[in-house]
Formats: structure tokens, C-alpha cells, sequence
């Protein structure tokens, strides 16, 4: 059995519409060095909300469909994609979100975010960071009492052993794409670290097929969520649950040389716009077409541009992983114009106040 049949042994829900595309542009107006550079596409993972959190659920609402969940809580920042994926994809599949949320700076996307929440059947739960256990016990009996059984725990951002195998097996549809020609092997691989399951997914997949792809995440959230410590033991701890279910899967040694840690572009807060960042949104949306955003992709944008600006991407093949779902997805867009006055009181803030001052366009 290939390492691509075994992880199909996985419980997997096909929410995903892959494998998405990938876009190339060997002529890159930024830097005239770089050989190649392509995107992959995972804003397309599904035609009413993408980006990389869908890939995750596939294999983590299964879990909760088969062990016969009735609702699914997840924690996340007031505007965050991960949750409101959550309550989406749960929705469908008959279960309700209970979305446990943070403050965070505001801008547009926290606003489109808020009201896209209101068109699912979520529970929302407003709270200080500090107050985020207490804040979820209360949610969790609550609903554990209406239901009869427990709701389903998903960490923040969906990365938990189960979320990774969504980008395990990314890995193994991007050494396809390899295989079929649409682009060459990739020399680097920049992609958004927040919880670390993407792009330590991709790690382990790559690793298990030998591809030489060395990953650069760029650190986009504070320590515990993101560090090297974390992304060493996700890596050991998601590669020993592939050998457990099949012991033909080796046990691979973590090596610091497949991927590297990118700490200068976070800049002073989570999700708080950078020069830097939004300098490298706009010329996404300009000069390719590409729809970016201020706290994450943007800033892993940024971290490209510099190190094409640096020289120090001459001569190589380079791949962009777009985890975002994009500004005008379908959801947000039955969204637009609802009222926000439905949202509980503490969330009302992001509507009344002023964007964060770098988010003007």
C-alpha cells in the first residue's frame, strides 16, 4: 500500500474541491532573478468559502460526524477564518459551531467575518484572552446539557494531529502536480505559520515522499501557537500516528533544514497591519491578480518579496501557498448589509469603531 492509499484508511469527509490549481509566473515583475514563481491556489477549495482551514476539516468533522457530535467548539480571534469555517462546515453537516472568540485589532475582514457568522446556526462567545477557559467550560456544559453529549473540541486554528493530515495530504497532491508537470519542484515553499498545522502538514507529506521542497513559515501569531519547539513535536507527533495506523510508514527524524522559521515580518501584534504587509497585498492584487489580507498572507507575501528583493531566491523555483479564502467569497457576499446588531453585545465594538489605521484600502 503507498503512503497516499494509507492515509485514505483515515475517517474523511470530501469537503474540499481538489486538487486546487496552481497559478505560475515565470516572469516575475518583483525580481527578474527568481526563475519561477508559483502559487497554489487554496483559495479555491470550495466555491462558497476557502482557504486552508477546509482541507483540515475534511478530516476533523469526520471524526465528529462518525463519533456522533452534535456540536463542535473551536477558539479563534473575533474575525478569525478558522472559526467561522468551523461553524459553516459543521452547519452543513448537522451540527451547530460554538465559537469561542477573542479580541483582536479591527479591520474589514473582522467585520465580513462577524456577519458571515450570522448566517450559520453558531453560538458566539465573546471574551477577554485570560477568560477564554472559563468562557469555553461554560459553553461546553451548556451545550453538553441541551444535547445529552459533549461537544466536539477542535484547537484554534484546526491543528491538532487530525487537522495536519489535511496538509499531509497536500503535500502528496502538490508531488502529483510535480509528477504531472504543471510546475517543477519547488526549491522553496512560503506559507503562513499561525497554529503550525499547514505548513508542519506539508513538512511530514513532503519528508514521506522525498520531495526536497524546503518550507519557510512565516510566523504570524506569538509564542505557544507558533514557535520551533512546537512545530518539532507536531511533526513527530503526526508522523507516530501515520506509523501507528500503518508501521510501513517510517518514523522520520525532525531536520531543521526542511524548514525554516521566519520571525521578522510579525511585527508588533497578532493581527495588526504592516507596512510591509500591506505593501505585499497591494501588489498581489495589482500585479497578479491575487487577493491578500493583513495577518497572514499578507505578511508571508512580504517575507517573499524581501528575500526576492534580497537575491536570495536567485536561480530558484518558488511556490506561494494562498491559505486565504479571499475578500468576496460567496458567503461574505450573502452576508453583506446584515445586521450586526444580531451579534452578542461585546462584538458590537468592530462596528462601531474605526479600522486599525494601515487598514485603508
Amino acid at each position: 500500500m503507498s503512503i497516499i492509499e494509507q492515509l485514505q484508511n483515515f475517517p474523511y469527509l470530501p469537503l474540499a474541491q481538489l486538487p486546487t490549481p496552481v497559478d505560475c509566473h515565470e516572469v516575475f515583475p518583483h525580481s527578474s532573478r527568481i526563475s519561477g514563481l508559483y502559487i497554489k491556489r487554496d483559495d479555491r477549495t470550495h466555491p462558497q468559502y476557502g482557504g486552508n482551514k477546509v482541507r483540515k476539516l475534511g478530516f476533523l468533522l469526520a471524526h465528529a460526524r462518525d463519533n456522533g457530535y452534535r456540536a463542535v467548539m473551536t477558539f479563534g480571534g473575533a474575525g478569525s477564518n478558522h472559526a467561522l469555517a468551523t461553524a459553516f462546515f459543521a452547519q452543513k453537516l448537522g451540527m451547530r459551531g460554538l465559537l469561542v472568540l477573542g479580541p483582536q485589532h479591527n479591520s474589514r475582514h473582522v467585520r465580513a467575518n462577524l456577519l458571515s457568522a450570522l448566517q450559520t446556526t453558531a453560538s458566539l462567545y465573546p471574551c477577554a484572552w485570560k477568560d477564554t477557559v472559563r468562557t469555553a467550560a461554560h459553553a461546553f456544559h451548556e451545550a453538553w446539557q441541551a444535547d445529552g453529549v459533549p461537544p466536539y473540541v477542535i484547537p484554534s486554528g484546526g491543528s491538532s494531529l487530525l487537522g495536519a493530515l489535511g496538509y499531509v495530504n497536500a503535500a502528496f497532491e502538490l508531488q502529483r502536480q510535480v509528477r504531472e508537470g504543471i510546475l517543477p519542484e519547488p526549491d522553496v515553499l512560503y506559507v503562513a505559520s499561525g497554529t503550525m498545522g499547514t505548513c508542519i502538514g506539508l513538512v511530514v507529506g513532503l519528508r514521506l515522499v522525498s520531495m526536497k521542497t524546503r518550507i519557510v513559515g512565516v510566523r504570524v501569531t506569538t509564542a505557544p501557537y507558533t514557535s520551533l519547539e512546537r512545530a518539532q513535536a507536531l511533526f513527530q507527533s503526526t508522523n507516530l500516528l501515520l506509523h501507528r495506523n500503518d508501521p510501513d510508514i517510517p518514523l522520520l527524524p525532525w531536520d531543521e533544514s526542511n524548514f525554516t522559521l521566519r520571525d521578522d515580518f510579525f511585527g508588533d501584534e497578532y493581527a495588526l497591519f504592516t507596512p510591509e504587509g500591506m505593501a505585499a497585498v497591494r501588489y498581489a492584487r495589482h500585479d497578479l491578480g491575487l487577493q491578500l489580507e493583513g495577518t497572514y498572507t499578507g505578511k508571508t507575501f512580504a517575507a517573499l518579496l524581501a528575500d526576492a528583493d534580497a537575491g536570495n531566491l536567485a536561480g530558484k523555483q518558488v511556490l506561494f501557498w494562498n491559505t486565504y479564502a479571499g475578500d468576496d467569497t460567496a458567503l461574505s457576499a450573502s452576508a453583506a448589509g446584515g445586521d450586526w446588531h444580531r451579534l452578542p453585545e461585546p462584538l458590537h465594538r468592530y462596528f462601531e469603531e474605526p479600522f486599525q489605521p494601515l487598514d485603508s484600502d
